[in-house]
């Protein structure tokens, strides 16, 4: 139990931090109803994980104190770890938004609607990718689906005198939307054909899929031959 306390107090110290923006120990010890020696204690041990600086402010006649405050690395982990909760409140949030229309409208038609937002979502990608080659193309894709929360990345493939066009498996190791998907798993149908629509002239397979087991979902992205090539 002193363990799950300790990660507690520190969780609070950061978040007293980011509401005040800084604080003396004196100052979290009577806030957070802690002792002084384990406030210092706590303290210590996030200075040392660089989540907290401090600065000697000199009051009165007496010693100077220590005015600490969240470093650029502790604004980051708490902001991750708000945006963490978040996400899995609106996740639970969708769930239970599509199993009342489930329920209203039928399964399938909650299907069909899936199906209008990825075309919906398809639209606004190939809009934002432009006309650039193919590899501008997806490294723009995979910048876009990072900024929605999924650890995107992909390579090139190399290719051979068979098949000479350009290929790239593009990769996405996390899941932003893995709540809704376990629940409704015609959504990751609908991301292959709304990937293979973003990029028309191109060839699109699936390659791994989260769903199935695997530790990332992968797409082979393939360039068409010309009918002149052929």
């Amino acid at each position: 139990m002193a363990t799950i306390h300790q990660s507690s107090t520190k969780q609070d110290i950061l978040e007293y931090l980011l509401k005040r923006s800084q604080a003396t120990a004196f100052e979290l010890a009577e806030v957070l109803d802690v002792s002084k020696q384990a406030i210092r204690r706590h303290l210590k041990d996030l200075e040392a994980e660089e989540l907290i600086i401090y600065s000697s402010v000199q009051a009165g006649m007496g010693r100077p104190q220590h005015v600490y405050q969240l470093s650029r690395r502790g604004r980051d982990r708490l902001q991750r770890k708000i945006n963490n909760i978040q996400s899995d409140r609106y996740g639970e949030f969708a769930v239970s938004l599509l199993d009342t229309l489930a329920e209203t409208v039928g399964r399938e038609q909650v299907s069909t609607i899936l199906q209008k937002q990825w075309e919906r979502k398809a639209q606004e990608y190939r809009d934002r990718l432009g006309n650039g080659s193919l590899q501008e193309r997806v490294a723009k894709l995979v910048d876009l689906r990072k900024s929605e929360g999924f650890m995107a990345e992909y390579h090139s493939v190399e290719s051979d005198e068979s098949s000479p066009q350009d290929s790239f498996i593009f990769m996405e190791h996390n899941c932003a939307i893995s709540n809704v998907a376990e629940s409704f798993p015609s959504i990751c149908g609908h991301e292959l054909e709304m990937f293979a629509a973003v990029l028309p002239d191109c060839q699109v397979e699936r390659t791994h899929w989260i769903i199935n087991g695997e530790h990332r979902c992968g797409y082979l992205v393939q360039a068409r031959k010309n009918q002149s090539d052929e």
